[in-house]
């Protein structure tokens, strides 16, 4: 898809015979990720035949901070010449975006931490090396075949008709609020069944996949519910990778209805995002459905987003507004 780009090569230390460097594609690898940075780490050079590394990359903010952090979820095997990575890293209108703070002085500044695996160990007294080949770490997938499967089940989730058959511990552990239902002498406790009328069987099925593996591979689709789901049952890194999500896809259509959203369920980061977003873009936004709902029903937002104008700058990210019940 165009240009090139490579850093200069690293190691850990002058006498480290691996000398690794990364390759950045600015405009993608292909079709599928030409909106994309895309961010490799290549094998230079090596004195064995193969090594097995991990591998994490972020940016470094202003503050020297790391963000955007992404990593290997196994070792993968390298030889010279050879690289791994990324084609989707980073979306580059997120990366380019000023107020996301990624390039200070228009510089991009990447972080790479490598971890080598050793691949045999010497038993004491021996000349030998015996290989030992550890197998990889499956429990986010041995956790999504006991969802599946429904085994050892001891609760029941009903949406819609449809039942899901899972394990309290499991839901416990991940969320405070099922915790919280489980622990109390709750209905829920007592039936060993759980009615939820206010969502989709579909992002139950996801909310349920994430409690699960810690993955959200549908999160595009269902961002909007599932960020819903996410702040009603205290998932934190779920609810922020869908603030993430809908914050990469905000458009002139979707802003106001973003900004309802992300203001209904305390999104602070993505509710900062969308109010500037909704000042970039006034004059076209002010003429959308969303921009006229907007007015009618949450007319404090009207006024956060003039006042954010007025002062030329982002609104705080801190504690949620707390907002009336209505009866």
């Amino acid at each position: 898809m165009g240009e090139v780009l490579k850093s200069s090569t690293f190691s850990a230390g002058t006498n480290d015979k691996l000398k690794w460097c990364l390759r950045v594609n600015p405009k993608g690898l292909d079709e599928e990720s030409k909106d994309y940075l895309s961010l490799y780490l290549l094998l230079v050079s090596c004195n064995k035949t193969e090594v097995r590394a991990k591998f994490k990359f972020s940016i470094l903010n202003a503050k020297r901070e790391e963000t955007k952090a992404m990593e290997s979820q196994r070792a993968y095997r390298f030889v010279q010449g050879k690289d791994w990575g990324f084609k989707k890293f980073i979306r580059r209108d997120f990366l380019l975006d000023e107020a996301n703070g990624l390039l200070p002085d228009d510089k991009l500044t990447l972080y790479c931490e490598v971890s080598v695996v050793a691949d045999s160990v010497n038993i004491s007294g021996q000349n030998n090396s015996i290989q030992f080949k550890v197998p990889e770490c499956r429990l986010s997938e041995d956790l999504s075949g006991l969802f599946e499967s429904q085994k050892f089940s001891d609760v029941i989730l009903c949406v819609g008709g449809k039942e899901f058959y899972v394990h309290k511990a499991i839901l416990g552990a991940r969320s405070p609020v099922f915790a919280a239902m489980f622990e109390h002498e709750m209905e829920e406790k007592k039936q060993n069944r759980v009615e939820i009328t206010d969502m989709d069987p579909e992002v139950l099925r996801e909310m349920l996949r994430f409690i699960y593996t810690g993955k959200a591979p549908y999160l595009d689709k269902w961002d909007a519910e599932l960020l819903a789901a996410a702040d009603k049952y205290d998932l934190e890194r779920l609810k922020v990778m869908c603030e993430e999500s809908l914050c990469s896809n905000l458009s002139v259509e979707s802003a106001a209805e973003v900004l309802i959203l992300a203001d209904m369920h305390s999104a602070n980061q993505l509710k900062a995002h969308a109010i500037e977003f909704i000042n970039t873009h006034a004059t076209d936004i002010m003429d959308t459905t969303g921009w006229k709902t907007m007015i009618n029903r949450q007319p404090h937002l009207i006024a956060e987003a003039f006042r954010a104008l007025a002062t030329q700058q982002m609104p705080p990210i801190g504690p949620p507004r707390k907002r009336i019940k209505q009866s």
